[in-house]
């Protein structure tokens, strides 16, 4: 049954990838900013997180040095717009500390870090979970870890490719074998220039930034264009309160059971995985 859910994100990822072409995720300017971002989105919007930062970047503060060197009162007001902003500042000061001790203030050298070993340093600090851990490794390292999040989860229990009861850590091991072949083949097809990049925005898309133009090794760019496709779905189609299910590009996926009965699914068995 995993032979099927593999093959399922394979074909979800070729539909979006298809319909709405690069996401430009994550939105920065620097890897730094990536990392602020991923401590400020924390049970808010985006469009919070956006004035945080630009509050930041307008004082000059959206750098490692800022965030040292500010009083942790005045960070708290520059990004009060993100809300809970006393736990947050004080999350960024545990970061700023941490890589000063360990890795001498250099992300450069924190990033060349293995994989798994700086996972599991990054969720040692405090207000680090998984989500954020993967975020900070995935889009301001470039390392090969999926980003599991609420929009994933809700469009994979609705598509009953998982249960409620699925931890984030079996979910995000499902993406990462399910996109090995992709990136393979995205690596052949770089190889030739032949790989194809639409430039119109969609789904869940950014206009491109420094960071995300960033070339990156091929399971890398998959990894970070799923995450930013489903985004895409989860904002837009599949809300926590509602289905827009006749607009989504994943319609055709849906279980027989949620569709109308002379739509047939495209992967034959999808609606059993589980």
């Amino acid at each position: 049954m995993s032979e099927t859910k593999h093959e399922a994100i394979g074909a979800y990822y070729h539909t979006l990838f298809s319909a709405w072409g690069r996401q430009h995720w994550w939105p920065a300017q620097s890897r730094f900013e990536v990392i602020v971002g991923a401590y400020l989105t924390q049970n808010t919007t985006w469009t919070n997180v956006e004035r945080a930062l630009g509050n930041l970047r307008k004082a000059r503060l959206l750098t490692i040095r800022g965030v040292r060197r500010t009083p942790q009162s005045k960070l708290e007001q520059l990004i009060r717009p993100a809300g809970y902003f006393r736990q947050k500042a004080q999350r960024l000061k545990t970061f700023v500390s941490f890589l000063d001790e360990r890795y001498g203030g250099s992300l450069v050298r924190m990033f060349a870090r293995p994989t798994a070993e700086l996972r599991e340093e990054l969720l040692a600090l405090n207000g680090v979970g998984p989500e954020t851990a993967d975020s900070i490794l995935l889009y301001a390292g470039n390392h090969p870890s999926y980003v599991v999040d609420a929009y994933t989860r809700r469009i994979l229990e609705r598509h009953q490719i998982i249960s409620s009861a699925a931890s984030y850590d079996e979910i995000r091991q499902l993406f990462e074998q399910a996109l090995a072949a992709i990136a393979a083949n995205a690596q052949q097809s770089q190889a030739h220039g032949t790989v194809h990049l639409a430039t119109r925005p969609r789904g869940s898309s950014h206009p491109p930034s420094a960071v995300s133009e960033v070339t990156r090794p091929p399971v890398v760019q998959v990894f970070n264009e799923m995450h930013g496709l489903l985004v895409g779905v989860g904002k837009n189609y599949c809300l926590k309160s509602q289905m827009r299910c006749d607009a989504c590009p994943l319609r055709e996926f849906l279980p027989t059971s949620k569709i109308p009965e002379n739509r047939e699914l495209k992967i034959a068995g999808l609606k059993n995985v589980d």
